[in-house]
């Protein structure tokens, strides 16, 4: 990965599985173990994305399959027994789908991943057409940079652009940097710090500046 991708659509997948509102149960689970995922978008008309189905959305059919739940139990699980009796996709999804835009960043996808508790978004445009999917997986590939990548964009986005002219030097091992050297001005070393740490695939950041005095050395983490 030589350059560093800012946005979904540079890491997303775009070639993906999908069902119709139509689709059978069994057809969804036939899909879902023939192409190996877990979740899979339903569309409708021109490909716009309508809903997901997960394997959690068809695991209730089994669990209730020779049960008799309590009416407490069945008043606490009503959705869940709703999801054993359905048949169709459009009686399984989970709608409206948690999707996100290709020109999101990787951290809003990653927050929405989080804060909706999934673990693949649908990427879809403006008008919800499907466009592809992104999958935790798939924002971690980040990290998958080579050192020399990462200290190559850390010198031309940050040292030259925040200290021209300063002898700092920008050394990069598994994925940490370490910025080193002498510096005049060293409130800039939380900035250094902060802009570094934004470099796709970095890990962490630790700063060692020399000051005009010896009380002026810091480490940032």
């Amino acid at each position: 990965m030589s350059e560093t991708p800012h946005i979904v659509s540079d890491v997303m997948t775009r070639t993906v599985v999908a069902v119709g509102r139509d689709a059978s149960f069994k057809e969804l689970v036939q899909t879902l173990g023939q192409w190996r995922v877990s979740a899979m978008p339903v569309l409708e008309g021109e490909g716009r994305v309508i809903g997901v189905v997960s394997e959690a959305d068809l695991l209730p059919k089994e669990e209730f399959r020779d049960s008799d739940p309590d009416r407490f139990e069945q008043l606490r699980r009503l959705p869940d027994l709703a999801k054993a009796g359905a048949v169709t996709a459009e009686e399984l999804m989970s709608s409206p789908a948690v999707t996100v835009h290709p020109d999101a960043t990787l951290a809003e996808a990653a927050r929405i991943m989080a804060v909706r508790g999934v673990k693949r978004l649908p990427v879809v445009d403006a008008e919800s057409k499907l466009q592809g999917i992104v999958s935790r997986g798939d924002l971690l590939k980040v990290f998958l940079r080579s050192d020399l990548d990462i200290e190559e964009e850390v010198r031309r986005t940050v040292v030259s652009y925040l200290l021209p002219g300063s002898s700092v030097h920008v050394q990069v091992r598994e994925g940490v940097v370490t910025l080193s050297g002498h510096l005049r001005d060293t409130s800039l070393i939380p900035v250094a710090a902060r802009l570094a740490r934004a470099v796709e695939g970095v890990v962490d950041v630790e700063c060692h500046f020399r000051g005009v005095g010896p009380d002026e050395a810091e480490r940032t983490a």
